[in-house]
């Protein structure tokens, strides 16, 4: 028999809500966090929007020993990690060591954190450089720093394949649920919102030069010219659904499919690998299209994205034939943070009943898709979830009601 996977604790770190009390609060009532970057002056920038996480202050949270350590996004991950935990109920120290995992996925690493020991060595010379830099920076560090934290020495992993990452991270969690192990702190926060990481987005051509929030990032709309870059993401507790059951804990959801594929080479001609990740997604899942009550889109604000990310879900579904919303216009684009969190937001529109919006996008009608822009009341016992990472991945997670 098969092994279910379920979510049983959530921790959420956004621009628009810290916490996943004020995350949801905002978001189902299409509160953005984007706006003019503040942690450097980007004027010198062509692109100068980004969704930040105000009010965090890591020393309300953490011991001092942790913040010289640590870069910004580690912080917001072992935070959102304690907060997933105690929403699950779950006391590490109560529970064996070897039966715990973690496994998170992360776009770029600590850039903050490697920018500041770089500027230490370029203006003063190596021995002002940190030791905590060879592994403060490193894609790795957060499932470490979690792992370490709360004295989890399962199975434990970093995946690494940019905006769909945290999709993969949380299937590979499952997998290792199915093969025995107890417990998995799994999903992705990521932050690179410093001049080094900036730069670094920059070179992907892909941001948003405009400097109006409300106009900056708008996928599947006409006037789409490319995204904004947000920081934060989501942290969750999996589960086998017998382990939960017996202890008690409240069930936000199952993860019942995943699909994962690659694109095709540029230029080849062939068509590209999302459509096959939801049917494969689907068919891990056991699920028909019809079932799917609402799809949560990738949205990268790219008009050939967009197109095709719209002729995958028109192939799948049929012209308009699914709800489609993207949350992350609130909140920007978060990286490996941004499936978990469209993850998270899934569950508890599953549990209010209700589709957050899609806000600022005037939906183009070449696209053919019932784009949800104001929330709608619906009754959602399977969300599918979409995310692309630069390079050509394609994940696609299906989530089922409790």
């Amino acid at each position: 028999m098969t092994v279910k996977t379920v979510v049983t604790g959530l921790g959420v770190a956004s621009p628009n809500g810290l916490g996943t009390a004020d995350f949801w609060a905002a978001t189902r009532s299409g509160k953005s966090g984007i706006g003019r970057i503040t942690r450097f002056d980007p004027a010198g920038y062509p692109a100068r929007l980004a969704g930040e996480i105000p009010g965090f202050a890591a020393e309300q949270y953490l011991p001092s020993r942790l913040l010289p350590q640590t870069d910004r996004m580690t912080r917001l991950a072992l935070v959102a990690a304690d907060w997933a935990l105690e929403d699950a109920g779950v006391r590490p120290g109560e529970l064996p060591e070897f039966d715990m995992g973690v496994v998170t996925a992360s776009s770029s690493g600590g850039f903050e954190f490697g920018q500041g020991e770089l500027q230490a060595l370029w203006s003063k010379g190596s021995q002002y450089v940190s030791a905590y830099q060879s592994f403060a920076w490193f894609y790795a560090v957060n499932s470490g720093q979690i792992s370490i934290r709360n004295g989890m020495k399962g199975p434990s992993s970093v995946v690494v394949s940019d905006q769909a990452g945290g999709l993969d991270a949380v299937a590979q969690a499952r997998r290792q649920i199915r093969r025995g192990t107890g417990l998995v702190v799994s999903g992705a926060v990521d932050a690179s919102i410093c001049p080094w990481g900036w730069v670094a987005q920059l070179a992907g051509d892909r941001l948003s030069t405009s400097d109006e929030p409300t106009q900056a990032y708008l996928p599947f709309d006409s006037a789409a010219r490319g995204h904004v870059p947000g920081e934060g993401g989501a942290i969750l507790i999996l589960e086998s659904e017998q382990v939960a059951r017996e202890r008690g804990a409240r069930i936000y959801g199952e993860i019942a499919g995943y699909g994962a594929t690659m694109d095709p080479r540029p230029g080849s001609g062939a068509e590209p690998g999302l459509r096959r990740a939801i049917e494969l997604a689907l068919r891990d899942a056991g699920a028909e299209p019809g079932e799917v009550d609402v799809v949560f889109a990738d949205a990268a604000a790219v008009p050939e994205l967009d197109r095709a990310e719209a002729d995958a879900l028109r192939a799948v579904f049929g012209p308009r034939g699914v709800p489609v919303t993207a949350p992350k216009t609130m909140t920007g684009r978060l990286y490996s943070g941004a499936a978990p969190l469209d993850l998270a937001t899934a569950v508890l529109s599953m549990a209010a009943g209700l589709i957050p919006p899609t806000v600022n996008v005037d939906p183009a009608p070449g696209y053919d898709l019932d784009l949800v822009v104001d929330r709608r009341t619906a009754d959602i016992r399977t969300a599918l979830v979409l995310a692309r990472g630069a390079g050509g991945f394609n994940s696609a997670l299906v989530v089922r009601a409790a």
